[in-house]
């Protein structure tokens, strides 16, 4: 296994050699035990052994001095990551930026900090991530009762498709509630279940067009998408984990609120000692709530800037998304082709990293909290290989996320020098042969 590599100070994450193809020679910068075959990166991310080791050294300078920290050092190291994180998704005014611990707890401070009225709509999906889903349901149980209006996407399905009912879908929803009401939609840059990347652009634009607020949540976005570009996109508001994709320690996501909206966002949730009453405010009181809110270890949020740097030194991200978008394409083939069926997404077009497959277990086999345990047993103890599962449009899924430890028995067609141009083995076979004989084993129970 290779050793830890060092932090040369803690303003940036220095590594001293060229890193190894990416495949499975990858895992030993990551802390997998080695008998486990890790398909669900998308779920929690994974914490690269260099980033760690820049946790544990600032950790360290932290209970050092836990007064000199908390009250002189953090806040320039914070305003510097919120610069590099700005400049990352494509954002001028640093201002826009600030941390949260989640996607969850970034898109409950937007929502439940709309002055909410009778008549007022919120609208999701039937994809929509299931806290979000019951936010705003939690948000309409209570005065003054907004409605709940939930935009249907079945997979397999087209981006035109899509774009075309989504526009349909706000007129109704607009001319239902007349042009003075509150309509804000909760839009998913890319889907957790399935695991799909949505024209969540075009759906910002389409929101614009009937006046309707757009709060992206976009947990899987950042390090997964590329060439994010928050100031041309322009959603109202836009959330996501940088401890998935990006690499950073859990849990740290990045929370953007323009300053034409940032009135909305009246305090920081939980409320900040910094909080000024909106009648009493001479200027803007937005940042300054979201630099303390509460003691918290601050490893996690200054982590992104280790993992920006560790993904600079891996190649930059077009390196690391060409391997995993790849992949993901070339793995859910093998998948399928072992289990004997097919991809939900078969020219690509809502593929990033994460790519779906149909599962041999019937449809008829309804979801239960009985039934996920089983399939979470069976895969995770039994078999040591774990990928989500979930039941779509009638049907059962695997959602496998693709990552630079990650192969499939097939020849890569590349020619860069960081990418492996021949894979040997089989992280999506072994998946497979362990998906067969766990459907057959649920199958049988559910007789």
């Amino acid at each position: 296994m290779a050793p830890p590599l060092p932090a040369s100070s803690l303003e940036s994450l220095v590594l001293s050699e060229q890193p190894p193809a990416f495949g499975h020679r990858m895992k030993e910068y990551f802390h997998f035990d080695p008998e486990y075959v890790n398909l669900n990166h998308g779920s929690y991310g994974s914490l690269p052994r260099p980033v760690s080791t820049w946790c544990s050294a600032l950790s360290d300078k932290i209970e050092s001095n836990p007064d000199l920290f908390m009250r002189l050092t953090y806040r320039p190291m914070l305003i510097a990551l919120r610069e590099k994180v700005a400049s990352f998704i494509g954002v001028s005014d640093v201002d826009e930026v600030v941390l949260v611990p989640n996607a969850s707890h970034g898109v409950n401070t937007v929502l439940k900090n709309f002055i909410w009225e009778a008549g007022d709509v919120i609208v999701t999906c039937n994809t929509t991530y299931g806290s979000i889903s019951r936010t705003a349901q939690y948000i309409s149980d209570v005065p003054p009762h907004p409605e709940v209006a939930q935009f249907t996407i079945l997979f397999p399905t087209t981006k035109e498709d899509i774009i075309s009912r989504w526009r349909e879908h706000l007129q109704s929803v607009r001319d239902c509630v007349g042009k003075n009401a509150k309509i804000v939609a909760v839009v998913d840059a890319i889907i957790s279940n399935p695991g799909a990347l949505l024209p969540w652009e075009v759906m910002t634009d389409i929101c614009h067009e009937f006046d309707v607020w757009s709060v992206i949540d976009a947990a899987h976005a950042i390090g997964q998408q590329t060439g994010i570009q928050l100031d041309q996109a322009k959603p109202d508001f836009w959330i996501s984990n940088c401890h998935k994709w990006l690499f950073a320690k859990r849990g740290a996501a990045v929370l953007y609120v323009p300053k034409r909206n940032q009135h909305i966002v009246k305090s920081s949730f939980p409320t900040s000692s910094t909080y000024i009453s909106p009648k009493d405010r001479t200027g803007p009181n937005f940042v300054e709530q979201f630099e303390w809110n509460g003691t918290v270890d601050w490893a996690p949020y200054l982590s992104i800037s280790a993992a920006l740097d560790f993904r600079q030194w891996l190649g930059g991200e077009g390196v690391i998304y060409e391997y995993c978008h790849n992949l993901a394409i070339e793995g859910g083939k093998a998948l399928a082709k072992v289990l004997n069926t097919k991809v939900m997404d078969e020219d690509g077009q809502f593929t990033a990293h994460m790519v779906n497959v149909v599962i041999p277990l019937s449809g008829n086999v309804k979801p239960t909290l009985e039934l996920d345990l089983m399939f979470k047993n069976k895969l995770l103890v039994k078999h040591n290989v774990y990928a989500a599962h979930y039941y779509h449009n009638g049907m059962w899924w695997a959602r496998c996320s693709a990552q630079i430890w990650n192969e499939v028995s097939f020849v890569c067609p590349y020619t860069m020098p960081l990418i492996m141009k021949f894979c040997q083995v089989e992280d999506f076979q072994k998946l497979g042969t362990a998906l067969l004989s766990v459907c057959d084993e649920i199958q049988k129970e559910y007789r």
